[in-house]
């Protein structure tokens, strides 16, 4: 993983553009949770927990199924209607 270090929310906010493309590509392969994706992306799940509920909020994700004994949803990008 990326280095541990508690980074400044400013600094994680700064990285959000970036990584919704890349986090949307994880996701458009199979429904992750957060500690997934963070394995995958090899960034801290507190920062990929922020990403992801951003992405989360305005509709770009959603939950899939129940959560797992650990508590943790997969997320799978909302599917566009195109019609």
């Amino acid at each position: 993983m990326k280095n541990q270090i508690n980074r400044d929310s400013g600094e994680v906010m700064r990285d959000e553009m970036v990584m919704k493309d890349r986090i949307l590509s994880g996701l458009n392969e199979e429904p992750m949770t957060i500690p997934e994706l963070a394995a995958q992306l090899e960034y801290p799940a507190a920062d990929v927990l922020f990403w992801v509920m951003a992405l989360w909020r305005y509709g770009a994700i959603e939950e899939v199924g129940k959560a797992d004994k650990e508590g943790f949803y997969k997320y799978r990008p909302v599917k566009q209607d195109l019609s």
